[in-house]
């Protein structure tokens, strides 16, 4: 898999007749399928990870990636919501186990606003008839608790609807169909995936396929999607497969699978995805008839043998994650394309959940992709499989220097549709430079919002750099421990 095309073969949107048509071919046809000259696009877009006020640059990139890329699906890969972010503190949860006063310590949020009591002042004590004075309520009552938490969780969702229609908006206005999974923040918001699920699919374009009744063994066609044509298997939001026909529609060429990866493990760290999703990526292969791609939010640890370890003082090298914390390392060139970069550690589970060994113990699969590590962008193989991580497309959290952020386009071939060429579309050569945020840009590109990972990257910066990092720093970690 290669990791750069030449630039000719990516063109800006034009030609007669291109504003009132998809500009996406398989919205055309009705379903995903391979094109009459043999091709098929896809658009990945990683960590978004926005909040209702969504960056101009992250639309402009969006936008300026579908126009060069002229997709037909774009995926949306995980973190789309930046959960932790303020906005959401009446619903905020730093764990899906945590309980309503781990926001008070974790987020700094209102003991009130932790309670569900919306900053609803105390009752006053009142006298009853015999003239005893009755006790202060702290709380309200049940049924008003309750009422105030379904106010709650419909503000959120309508700021998440906000942020989705936003993020969405290019892909609507050009007709680009598109699919989501998630990650380690969007739940903190306070919805569910289900509930997610429902927002996205109030979009117009939309392929999520309904999970409430799934059967992941049944073919569930998506009547009244944006792809009449189009059929899916369907183990839960966020999981679910889509098969990809050949040029006449009749026959698979290629399987692409979303996973839910999971978020957070109890015992510290990242968790792995669920049996269930390990059950259905196990069964997909047989239920496509064809070899498969993977898109999910979490890398796996044999991402890191994609990597080389080097001693610490080695120039760019970075420090591992969790696991991997007691060596530094760089990207493995025998191993990886050209053109690949590392800006931060592999952050994966610290346990091998047995996805790599699922995924290449019947060959039903030939490429996995995340994102998550928004500083990392690279391609290599293990062993029969490749493996890819794609930095974020948003500007409001860490990254790489804005010109650096990306979407990743595959263009796969009707001749070899199992090995695809890839190549990262960058705001500095799609867009230019950055129209907003550019001081909290600049802050974002140099220090990551963990400030455990903040000691991770070796290179020793001079004296300025140094000082405006420290001073990033203090902005970042205002919010650091919501956001790791």
């Amino acid at each position: 898999m290669s990791q750069h095309y030449h630039p000719d073969q990516v063109s800006p949107q034009g030609g007669e007749g291109e504003h009132d048509r998809p500009l996406s071919v398989s919205a055309r046809l009705g379903r995903l399928q391979f094109h009459y000259s043999g091709k098929f696009r896809l658009l990945q877009l990683a960590d978004v990870q926005e909040g209702p006020k969504v960056s101009p640059d992250t639309i402009r990139l969006i936008a300026a990636a579908c126009d060069a890329a002229k997709p037909d699906l774009v995926v949306f890969s995980g973190n789309q919501v930046a959960g932790y972010d303020t906005a959401y503190e009446r619903t905020f949860r730093k764990r899906r186990w945590s309980t309503p006063l781990d926001g008070v310590y974790s987020a700094g949020l209102s003991m009130g606003g932790a309670l569900g009591l919306g900053g609803a002042s105390l009752k006053r004590a009142s006298k009853t008839k015999d003239g005893q004075t009755a006790v202060d309520r702290r709380e309200p009552d049940r049924r008003d608790a309750e009422r105030v938490r379904r106010q709650n969780i419909k503000h959120t969702e309508d700021l998440v609807r906000r942020t989705v229609g936003l993020i969405t908006g290019p892909l609507v206005e050009r007709g680009i169909p598109f699919v989501v999974t998630y990650g380690n923040h969007d739940f903190q918001c306070g919805l569910d995936t289900d509930q997610m699920d429902a927002i996205y699919r109030e979009v117009p374009g939309c392929l999520n396929p309904e999970a409430t009744v799934a059967h992941p063994d049944r073919v569930h066609a998506l009547i009244g999607s944006a792809l009449p044509s189009q059929t899916a298997f369907v183990c839960a939001p966020g999981t679910f497969a889509l098969p990809v026909a050949d040029c006449d529609g009749h026959g698979v060429v290629m399987g692409l699978v979303l996973v839910d990866s999971g978020d957070y493990a109890r015992a510290g760290g990242y968790g792995p995805p669920s049996a269930q999703a390990l059950d259905f990526l196990a069964a997909a292969p047989d239920l496509l008839g064809n070899r498969s791609i993977v898109f999910q939010h979490m890398p796996i640890p044999q991402f890191y043998d994609l990597l080389k370890p080097v001693p610490a003082t080695t120039a760019y090298a970075v420090q591992g994650y969790r696991s991997f914390d007691s060596r530094c390392y760089i990207l493995d060139e025998s191993r990886t394309c050209p053109g690949s970069y590392l800006g931060e550690g592999v952050s994966c589970p610290d346990e091998d959940s047995g996805e790599y060994d699922l995924l290449t113990r019947s060959r039903g699969y030939f490429a996995l992709f995340a994102g998550h590590d928004h500083r990392n962008g690279f391609v290599g193989r293990s062993g029969d499989l490749t493996l890819g991580a794609t930095p974020t497309c948003g500007f409001g959290s860490y990254g790489p220097v804005p010109s650096k952020r990306a979407a990743r386009l595959f263009e796969f071939d009707i001749r070899h549709p199992h090995h695809p060429r890839t190549q990262l579309l960058e705001f500095g050569q799609l867009v230019g430079r950055p129209g907003s945020h550019k001081v909290y840009t600049f802050a974002m590109s140099h220090v990551p919002t963990s400030t455990g990972d903040a000691v991770n990257l070796l290179r020793r910066p001079g004296f300025l750099a140094g000082g405006l990092t420290a001073l990033a720093g203090l902005i970042a970690s205002w919010g650091s421990s919501r956001r790791r």
